[in-house]
């Protein structure tokens, strides 16, 4: 009887994939793999002027990527995508500005403008196709935290009679506190784009590289829980200060608890009634992502609906329930900033434009990934600060990309930046003719919109187990990042995350330093290189000479009272003959004396071929380097020389060809320099040092 199987379920066992090669450095790739003897040389002319016209091109394009992509945009394929994307996420965008406004302790319109600017701008200067660059709930809390810290409302507290019984009392004027606070937010907004701007312009894309995932996820969820109890007050519509700093968590929640006698109820139910139908919403649209044909809009559809009842029932005069309150129409004139707020805040800046660039490009990387095409860290940098930098003198806050709407924007057919464009309208139409209409919104409404966003973020306490089977080292930066920020703030906490992280992964070979500069080296420069190697690595060849010369002084000493001794052990002898005495008398006395000398001759010796300092070898990694001069050459190789005079060895590693060929060109690898000192790669060179006998060059020894 025949036996049928399955061959679905045969299958074959992985293919193991291992990579082992040689250590190569730059003689052997040079001679064995890039310019073999058979191969014939080949000449290439360029002219100066074509060459000239498309570099001013190429840096037109890198500076505005809407022009690599707008020319040949596919109207007929992409269009209605992006129409219905843009229409979807813009109506998504208005309450999440008026909601995260709150966050940054603004009056709610500045979230609408916050929600239009930086988006239009991003639509000319970005490379992602698919985030959608708007406020976000940690971003917004970072900026209410420094503008309650700047403006706190006991500055604002005034003596007023009460309008009931004409007793006076006091009471905060919220009209000047809010206007402070805007103008805070705006200086940290400038700052921000500013910071971005400039690490963008000088390539520095490379520093989200230190934020890692574990850090940013466990830095987040914290932040979700800065966000979630900041919002219970306005849940329950009970009135408490609003704390930043260390313990701030804590202290906003026993001031909650506190006053949980004083719940508005009127306020609660309506927030809470809204946390179950959005809740509800976000569950359809999850189960049912792939039958319909774009998300349900869940929270527009209770912000109309909130609002409606709101202005139908009168709920601020008849139940005190706190409303958005006035919503100017039209957009303001553009302002300068109020730089003396400066001083203050440039930590607070700093943090904010790095959190915030970290959070745009892992995004921006994950859907460039899925939809097959690259962006540039540099240059999202350079379009973040410019949303920033240039929004901000239109009144809003910092922004960065959100999660939630990026989902959104690009599940719903978007394929270009079209479909951000399309969004800023989208509130452009509500700031500039009805925004009026949502005065009446109540407080609580967009409370429980934020809450309900929050569960993505809370969903990444998932990662502990994951991690705890993966990998102890990242569960354990993720849990040093979340129990930090939560307890000492987001900026302290941040700060601490960033430290211990880089602590879990400073792993020094011994004897090895690695010297990492993100610059070329020209004449400009090439001393400050020089300059700064010593400095980090600690390494000084003038210091190293002085310890060589002193030892070699110490063993000419030892060397001139070794022959006294010898001397004297002659004339000893020579005693010893003429009194006839034994020679077995006269041998225990020369080794005698010379056994005496040769102690201390062997130990100085053995000091002075110990090492002159702990570091033998210094690897340059020349990664990011793109051009080398005729000085920087020079500089490199008297630096080289001076290292080997005291028995430092110094190998270079990570050099372009484009770089290799103009250090040819200069001539570079003449006298103490050789290709045999060039490798492709940081861990070719320490393997090599690894394996290379650590002995002291002639030069020491002479």
């Amino acid at each position: 009887m025949e036996q049928h199987v399955n061959l679905s379920e045969v299958r074959p066992p992985p293919t193991p994939y291992r990579l082992e090669r040689p250590v190569y450095d730059e003689a052997y790739l040079h001679s064995q793999l890039l310019h073999p003897k058979d191969r014939t040389s080949r000449s290439v002319t360029i002219s100066l002027s074509s060459c000239s016209s498309e570099r001013a091109k190429a840096i037109a394009l890198s500076f505005l990527p809407i022009l690599t992509w707008l020319p040949s945009y596919p109207v007929k394929e992409y269009l209605f995508g992006d129409l219905v994307s843009g229409l979807s996420t813009g109506v998504m965008q208005l309450p999440q500005g008026l909601a995260y406004a709150m966050l940054a302790a603004v009056p709610p319109v500045y979230g609408l403008y916050s929600s239009f600017y930086p988006v239009l701008l991003y639509t000319f200067f970005g490379t992602s196709r698919h985030i959608s660059i708007g406020t976000f709930a940690v971003i917004s809390l970072m900026i209410g935290g420094v503008a309650v810290r700047e403006a706190p409302d006991s500055r604002f507290t005034i003596q007023a009679p009460n309008a009931t019984n004409g007793t006076y009392g006091d009471f905060i004027d919220t009209e000047a506190r809010d206007a402070r606070r805007v103008e805070i937010a705006v200086v940290l907004t400038t700052m921000v784009g500013l910071i971005q701007l400039v690490l963008g312009l000088l390539r520095f894309g490379f520093v989200a590289i230190y934020l890692t995932e574990p850090l940013v996820r466990g830095f987040t969820t914290a932040a979700a829980i800065h966000v979630f109890i900041s919002q219970f007050k306005y849940l329950l519509g009970i009135k408490t200060d609003r704390f930043s700093g260390p313990l701030s968590v804590l202290y906003s929640l026993a001031a909650v608890l506190t006053n949980i006698a004083t719940t508005n109820l009127t306020t609660m139910f309506l927030g809470v009634v809204c946390v179950v139908f959005l809740y509800g919403v976000k569950y359809l649209n999850e189960r049912f992502k792939k039958k319909l044909p774009v998300p349900v809009p869940g929270e527009i559809i209770v912000v109309i609906v909130c609002t409606g009842i709101s202005h139908g029932l009168s709920l601020s005069d008849n139940y005190q329930v706190d409303v958005v309150g006035t919503i100017p129409t039209g957009l303001l004139p553009p302002s300068l900033p109020d730089f003396s707020l400066v001083p203050n805040l440039v930590a607070d800046s700093v943090a904010i434009a790095i959190v915030g660039f970290s959070m745009g490009i892992s995004l921006a990387k994950i859907f460039a990934l899925k939809h097959g095409y690259s962006v540039d860290g540099n240059q999202e940098l350079i379009a973040m600060g410019l949303c920033n930098f240039v929004s901000s003198f239109f009144q809003t806050f910092a922004i960065t990309c959100s999660m939630s709407r990026s989902l959104v924007q690009e599940s719903t057919g978007g394929r270009t930046q079209i479909a951000g464009l399309l969004a800023s309208f989208v509130v452009l139409v509500v700031v500039v003719a009805i925004g009026f209409v949502f005065q009446p919104l109540p407080q609580t409404v967009l409370a429980a919109i934020i809450m309900v966003n929050l569960l993505g973020m809370f969903k990444q306490f998932r990662d502990i187990p994951g991690l705890w089977r993966t990998s102890r080292i990242e569960l354990t930066i993720w849990v040093v990042a979340f129990v930090a920020s939560v307890l000492l703030g987001l900026d302290l906490g941040l700060l601490v995350a960033l430290g211990f992280a880089i602590l879990t992964v400073a792993v020094e070979c011994k004897g090895i330093k690695i010297f990492h500069s993100n610059s070329s080296i020209y004449f400009a420069n090439s001393d400050l290189y020089v300059n700064a190697l010593k400095e980090k690595t600690g390494v000084d060849p003038l210091h190293l000479q002085a310890v060589q010369k002193a030892r070699k002084r110490k063993l000419k000493e030892s060397a001139g009272k070794e022959r006294r001794n010898q001397k004297s052990s002659e004339k000893m002898s020579a005693i010893v003959k003429l009194v006839n005495d034994s020679q077995n008398h006269m041998d225990v006395q020369q080794n005698g004396l010379v056994a005496e000398a040769r102690p201390e001759s062997d130990s100085e010796e053995a000091q002075f071929l110990e090492p002159l300092g702990p570091v033998h070898t210094l690897i340059l990694d020349w990664t990011p380097v793109n051009f080398i001069d005729t000085v920087g050459a020079k500089a490199i190789k008297l630096m080289i020389k001076e290292y080997a005079a005291v028995d430092v060895c110094t190998f270079i590693a990570g050099c372009s060809r484009t770089l290799l060929d103009e250090l040819r060109t200069l001539q570079f690898f003449t006298g103490v320099v050789t290709p045999e000192m060039i490798f492709p790669t940081v861990h070719d060179a320490v393997l090599h040092c690894q394996r290379r006998p650590v002995l002291p060059t002639n030069s020491a020894i002479q």
